[in-house]
């Protein structure tokens, strides 16, 4: 449905929300969420570029962490940040002209419109583990604790 690389970068956010007191570094990051460690950097660089989501700072105490607020971030917004929902834009039966959407096609046509406002409505602040009871908790890291 989304790419791994917006998957990898929902994870990252997902956990810099749940330390939003401090620097994170990559490696904690990469641990935590089970990303690897070289594909972190570029999701984490996509997301502090253009995108602006996050911001780093080099040296001692340094590392990644949110520009704003997790319940002022949508999952669009990071998704958006790195990759696009996938949407149909060529008639998946080949049929080149039509003029109204063939049933295939607005089913396809509906299904990542409704994704796209599933993940509009949905804050980074919900996807926190303990904001419901079937939330997944990440893994224990001892440097944290």
């Amino acid at each position: 449905m989304i790419s791994s690389t917006a998957t990898y970068a929902l994870r990252a956010v997902v956990y810099l929300a749940s330390q939003p007191d401090r620097y994170v570094n990559r490696a904690e990051i990469s641990d935590a969420t089970l990303v690897p460690h070289e594909y972190l950097l570029k999701v984490l660089n996509q997301l502090d570029g253009d995108a602006g989501l996050v911001e780093s700072r080099r040296g001692p105490g340094g590392g990644y962490r949110l520009r704003k607020p997790a319940d002022e971030l949508t999952a669009l917004d990071v998704v958006s940040a790195v990759d696009k929902i996938p949407r149909i834009f060529e008639c998946p039966l080949g049929i080149v002209d039509h003029e109204q959407l063939c049933p295939l096609h607005r089913l396809l046509d509906d299904a990542g419109r409704r994704v796209e406002e599933a993940f509009a409505q949905t804050h980074i602040s919900d996807l926190l583990p303990g904001k419901s009871s079937r939330t997944c908790e990440f893994p224990s890291n001892n440097s944290t604790k």
